[in-house]
């Protein structure tokens, strides 16, 4: 157990590394769980939530997956609603790949850049 917890912890510094190197962007924030994603905008500089979405208030049915692209597809909505294109994508300790993945294609498919 310690050499994945450890292999998260060292994912999750080496992603929020790379990040940090451009403050002036909000920051596209995902957690997964083993049954709903969750998605957040965030302003680093200022410590607000500009927007949220997650598959839980969505009561969307399909895959996992399809849930997933469905709350990029919304997140993406919410942020051009309030002005926002252009953001960083933070996977957190998360690879990309499944569901991630998927709700990143969602956001690109509905208008955000990243």
């Amino acid at each position: 157990m310690k050499i994945t917890t450890n292999t998260k912890l060292r994912r999750l510094r080496r992603v929020r590394g790379k990040l940090s190197q451009n403050l002036g962007l909000p920051r596209l924030s995902v957690f997964r769980s083993n049954y709903h994603i969750w998605a957040q905008i965030i302003d680093d500089q200022h410590g607000k939530t500009l927007a949220s979405a997650s598959s839980k208030t969505l009561k969307k049915k399909g895959t996992k997956s399809e849930q997933a692209k469905a709350v990029g597809e919304v997140i993406a909505k919410l942020a051009l609603d309030k002005k926002v294109n252009l953001v960083r994508f933070d996977r957190g300790l998360y690879r990309y790949q499944g569901r991630v993945k998927a709700l990143a294609e969602g956001a690109r498919a509905a208008g955000l850049k990243f």
